[in-house]
């Protein structure tokens, strides 16, 4: 799936991405609203995470996504 069908879905998916990311909040999942980068940086920022293991989490979830 790529990621404009995600942002796309992004009301039906933020489950899927409470699952994997267990921390981040609904407001979290509110802000980022289906953008790709607000999603790594929430993601960066919650798990003090650097910046390319947060995108390569992120790619992951867009890889593995069930639309």
């Amino acid at each position: 799936m790529n990621w404009d069908q995600i942002e796309g879905k992004w009301k039906q998916l933020k489950g899927q991405a409470q699952q994997q990311w267990g921390d981040l909040t609904d407001d979290d999942l509110d802000r980022v609203d289906g953008k790709r980068e607000e999603l790594v940086g929430v993601v960066q920022e919650r798990y003090g995470l650097a910046k390319d293991e947060a995108e390569k989490q992120v790619q992951q979830f867009e890889s593995s996504c069930n639309c």
